[in-house]
């Protein structure tokens, strides 16, 4: 059942111009940073390599540019069926909550994976004209799947809470963008709690090529606490709560 909704998610984003609209913007910004990247190394080569020079960047830029863009990807997940009034008839489908949650959500980290892969394919075009640090693109890989596992399920999250897909994707970004400036915290009280919070900066080590399981754990725990969060709004939904 959580392959069926999952699919039927994943089918939904793809017949909305907007899901469309997005890949093609996100694959034009970074194909411009990274055709930028590869310009600039040719004209100043850096001795860390072309993949710490041009690869890296890139996924920086795609952490920052998915920031604002997975927001309009999770909006409609819950709030425009509840707009819709057709949750009465996903609750009245054969599955838990938990099986309604986990379809959802992995229908749009489906769509993101997407993302993740197309971008992947850019440094891997370096290999017509040099080698690459397979290190250090596997592990910048890993953590942009991880923070985009974040983002995917605090906006999951939001939509749970209303029925305006607008609402739920401001409401989302403005999460993300506050756990995002938490790293802030540091330049005025050195490391503390908060700065622990912040969701980018768990993502810069993997950057660096370092695969850190506590990095790697605060993603994980970070995505299913708002999933349970999700689970417990809607049988709250349910039980007319």
């Amino acid at each position: 059942m959580i392959g069926t909704i999952a699919l039927r998610e994943l089918r939904s984003l793809f017949l909305s111009p907007l899901a469309w609209i997005i890949l093609g913007v996100i694959q034009a910004i970074l194909g411009f940073s990274f055709f930028s990247s590869v310009t600039q190394f040719l004209q100043h080569p850096d001795s860390r390599g072309v993949t710490a020079a041009v690869a890296v960047p890139v996924f920086g830029w795609a952490a920052v540019l998915l920031l604002f863009v997975s927001p309009l990807i999770t909006m409609r997940l819950v709030s425009e069926e509840r707009r819709n009034q057709t949750l009465a008839l996903l609750y009245s489908a054969p599955a838990s909550m938990v099986e309604i949650v986990l379809g959802k959500y992995l229908g749009v980290m489906a769509y993101l994976l997407l993302v993740v892969a197309m971008l992947v394919l850019m440094p891997l075009s370096l290999l017509f004209g040099g080698t690459l640090d397979w290190g250090l693109l596997l592990t910048s890989a890993l953590g942009l799947i991880l923070l985009l596992a974040s983002f995917a399920a605090i906006g999951l999250f939001m939509s749970t809470l209303t029925q305006s897909p607008t609402l739920a994707a401001v409401a989302s970004f403005g999460a993300l963008f506050l756990l995002w400036i938490f790293d802030a915290s540091v330049n005025l009280w050195g490391e503390n709690f908060l700065s622990y919070l912040s969701i980018i900066d768990h993502y810069l080590p993997f950057m660096q090529g370092l695969f850190n399981s506590e990095d790697t754990l605060y993603y994980l725990i970070f995505s299913a606490v708002f999933l349970i969060f999700s689970v417990r709004r809607l049988d709250a939904d349910r039980l007319g709560a």
